[in-house]
């Protein structure tokens, strides 16, 4: 296939794919995944090389987009209203997955640090679309259910922070920095990347805020919207900074200095869903077959120990909130599902770590599908435990 018929094509199979899956009650990203690995290059191997060589490009699109409009979620009244449970339980079980995942791979399955400290960091994710569909199918009510609400609201940011963070290392140290100040060197390398990044949004969510004023019809309010967006992760890439924290600071910024912030994140409903579409299933094409043979182990570590680092780090954070304790025991079975942040945060890493990447992205790809097929599940199963939805219903 030709580069325009390949992506004509993953438009109307991915839709077609995804009505098919959604009759049996999975998630939408699972037949985009399940559709990519099989036109992919692993397999059928029927879209245009130019398209998955597009993959790096298309998921900073995708990424760039999620990442604003993550940022919305951190408005002054959004804070005064999600309280201090759903603030310690997301930081601690966004950090409980990330610590114990690289953990695991460091010592047990001895993985070089750069490479456990990035598998940490995308176990830190969470998939809000799955939770939220099992909670609207269900008509789940309840404390439980507003906690868990809240806290998948915002766990994405806290795994961009993370992720950020573990990047700059992970570089740092794979660029052999071994002099005596190499941890030092290696700390303010990253603490450098933030602050550029932080700077960035804040200058670009400012000149998007004041030069609206000159825009006034939804067409034009689209591509001013998504061409700030482009413009941002351009300089954050030019400048080697990370283009999600600079776009997840923009819109943060944004949702508290302009009178109006939500017409800019609507804007973008129009064009984002063919964009997710494309990224999820060129994230599929990704996954390289004739790897999942050395996953073994590692997979399975993935797996069970990043759950394990959400259920102990919800558990902890309900524990120092005073939060009920059916919240504490089963928020963090809700948190199961993992998609599109921590499959964005694989394709970056595979494009700054080639030597290393196919097998960090054909692990999060393949453990995804496993998230996304029985994360609801996972998710129903709490809400039932807590009260908020009836047994067998």
């Amino acid at each position: 296939m030709n580069t325009i018929l390949s992506l004509g094509f993953i438009l109307l199979v991915g839709l077609l794919f995804a009505k098919i899956i959604g009759k049996f009650k999975f998630p939408s990203v699972t037949a985009y995944l399940v559709i990519g690995i099989i036109i992919g290059p692993s397999i059928f191997n029927v879209i245009s090389k130019n398209v998955t060589g597009m993959s790096g490009f298309i998921s900073t699109v995708a990424l760039s987009i999620i990442a604003f409009s993550i940022g919305q979620n951190f408005s002054r009244e959004n804070f005064r209203q999600i309280g201090k449970t759903i603030l310690w339980i997301s930081i601690l079980e966004a950090c409980g997955a990330w610590l114990i995942v690289t953990f695991v791979f460091l010592v047990i399955l001895h993985q070089p640090f750069y490479i456990a400290i990035l598998f940490g960091a995308i176990s830190s994710a969470t998939a809000p679309a799955a939770t939220l569909m099992v909670i609207r199918e269900y008509k789940a009510k309840g404390v439980f259910t507003n906690t868990l609400l809240g806290v998948v609201a915002i766990d994405d940011a806290w795994c961009l922070l993370i992720f950020s963070v573990s990047l700059a290392i992970s570089k740092a140290i794979h660029a052999n920095l071994v002099a005596p100040s190499f941890l030092m060197q290696a700390f303010f390398a990253s603490i450098l990347g933030i602050s550029g990044s932080f700077l960035l949004g804040g200058i670009t969510a400012w000149c998007l805020s004041y030069l609206s004023r000159y825009i006034h019809t939804p067409a034009e309010l689209l591509t001013y919207t998504l061409g700030f967006i482009l413009l941002n992760s351009g300089i954050a890439s030019a400048f080697n900074l990370s283009v999600l924290l600079a776009n997840m600071v923009m819109g943060a910024l944004l949702v508290n200095i302009n009178k109006e912030p939500s017409k800019f994140f609507d804007s973008l409903h129009s064009v984002d869903s063919p964009i997710y579409l494309v990224f999820f299933v060129l994230a599929g094409a990704s996954l390289e077959v004739n790897l999942l043979l050395k996953l073994g182990i590692m997979g399975i570590c993935y797996v069970i120990f990043r759950v394990a680092g959400k259920m102990l780090g919800a558990y902890a954070g309900g524990k120092i909130s005073g939060a009920p304790m059916a919240v504490r025991r089963y928020l963090g079975l809700g948190l199961v599902p993992q998609a599109g942040v921590a499959l964005g945060a694989a394709l970056v890493a595979k494009t700054d770590f080639p030597a290393v990447g196919g097998i960090i992205i054909t692990t999060i790809v393949a453990t995804t599908v496993v998230y996304e097929l029985f994360g609801p599940f996972c998710t129903k199963i709490a809400l039932e435990k807590a009260g908020d939805i009836e047994i067998g219903k």
